[in-house]
């Protein structure tokens, strides 16, 4: 059996730190296969070279695995100086420098662009998809001597009984509660859905894989006996699958008692009082709400499959029940028009009770239709390299034209974000107040509003 240390590469707060759900997951992997295996979050660890290196030499590790969770921040107005590949560079450097060992690189961002990856930052293996058994199995063929190819991908996407639990390091929980408030996890993997600038069919397939509700509700327990977690993060693509999986996982969550917080990401389509009242009931206490554009021309040219009046309904919904909502609405994707940007500011204003992040453009990035689209509508060439930040704009809109409405309709009110590096600012402050948790929820008020977790709990 080999030794195993992997590494977190993620540095990015926003719009809050998050804990490694993936190294996680294939440290249990490996643990379980019988490999010793270490855990560094390089953000714990105070982005410390020096902290990686003496564990590096303390460990002696056989292999080291990388973990990279985003390219850039997917903000056109600070992506340049929040991209994180250079990083990653010197995070490889850095392992080679210190023990001689093959570096395999994986998580979401390597798979969406493998080979321009690998061969920038200089790792000699990369795991495209879902690594838990991919990396098993490379380590077992790397320790046979055999040859192995530099990028390989998972077999066929695991079934939801073969998604493993994550191995948590204590320490790292400890830091994530006391930071952010919030530790994370996963129900399910894929999405059906078809929507033009989203790489998640292509990472994680084009249908919902769902784990056993049981083994979901034993992880929350798990949580909460262990680690004292108050409030959980479900980082699936979407919660609230069309075929009720996530129905009768909430009916578990309240058969068992679990009593934990949690948040996740909603389509916002088909939610009506009386689901709502179930989520409720289960400890849902706010949604973040993927509505994507704010007129019915750009949700169409965006393939979301609803129109604004039925995100409207959902959003109503969720207000008469007082559960706090953010929308996030993108301007200037394919369709946009100055009429078009002034109809979704109109319709915004319908979101009452609500935060709204607002983004300028769109981050092109391959396994995505919006490549596609952006090569058609002359937005860039076909041979342009992705790895940079480069993002679509129609040709139709005005960009700085365009800013500038949001900006205006905007003004004074301090639940409606643009851009997003104005989001990151208040929250900031919020957290130095002691408040933890997806802190948004913080600006919104209702008339017996639910009282929120501060300073812990």
């Amino acid at each position: 059996m080999s030794r195993v240390f992997l590494l977190s590469s993620n540095i990015s707060t926003d719009p809050y730190p998050v804990y490694p759900l993936g190294m996680a997951i294939v440290a249990g992997a490996l643990q379980q296969a019988g490999h010793t295996v270490q855990q560094f979050d390089f953000l714990v660890n105070e982005q410390s070279d020096q902290t990686l290196q003496q564990q590096l030499a303390a460990f002696q590790p056989d292999y080291v695995c990388l973990s990279l969770r985003n390219i850039d921040n997917v903000d056109s107005f600070s992506s340049d100086d929040n991209w994180y590949l250079a990083d990653a560079k010197r995070l490889v450097e850095t392992i080679k420098e210190q023990c001689p060992v093959p570096v395999v690189v994986g998580g979401p961002a390597f798979s969406i662009m493998p080979e321009e990856i690998r061969d920038y930052i200089q790792a000699d293996y990369g795991i495209v998809g879902e690594g838990e058994q991919a990396v098993v199995q490379l380590v077992a063929t790397l320790d046979a001597g055999e040859a192995q190819p530099p990028i390989s991908c998972g077999a066929a996407p695991l079934a939801g009984e073969q998604m493993g639990s994550p191995l948590l390091v204590p320490e790292y929980v400890d830091y994530y509660q006391h930071h952010s408030g919030l530790i994370n996890l996963q129900s399910k993997r894929g999405c059906p859905f078809k929507c033009v600038y989203c790489t998640y069919p292509g990472l994680e397939g084009s249908t919902f894989r769902c784990r056993p509700v049981e083994a979901v509700v034993d992880d929350m327990l798990r949580l909460k006996r262990d680690h004292g977690a108050t409030n959980l993060f479900f980082t699936d693509s979407i919660f609230n699958d069309p075929q009720g999986y996530y129905l009768g996982l909430v009916e578990e969550m309240i058969r068992r008692e679990v009593d934990l917080n949690w948040c996740a990401f909603f389509r916002p389509q088909g939610l009506s009082r009386e689901v709502l009242q179930l989520l409720k009931r289960s400890g849902l206490y706010a949604m973040e709400l993927g509505t994507d554009a704010a007129s019915d021309t750009t949700l169409a040219e965006l393939n979301k499959g609803f129109d604004f009046a039925e995100a409207l309904s959902c959003h109503q919904a969720a207000v008469a029940e007082k559960i706090p909502c953010a929308h996030f609405i993108m301007f200037g994707g394919p369709g946009e028009t100055a009429q078009t940007v002034a109809e979704g500011l109109a319709n915004i204003k319908q979101l009452d009770h609500s935060v709204v992040f607002a983004f300028s453009g769109i981050r092109i990035l391959p396994k995505s239709q919006i490549l596609e689209r952006a090569i058609v509508d002359g937005v860039i060439a076909a041979d342009t390299p992705l790895i940079k930040p480069v993002y679509y704009f129609s040709p139709h809109v005005d960009v700085e034209q365009m800013n500038q409405m949001i900006l205006d309709s905007f003004a004074g009110q301090r639940d409606r974000i643009f851009p997003p590096s104005v989001g990151q600012e208040k929250m900031a402050v919020m957290n130095n107040f002691g408040f933890k948790g997806i802190l948004w929820d913080q600006l919104i008020r209702f008339d017996t509003q639910r009282q929120r977790v501060r300073r812990g709990r």
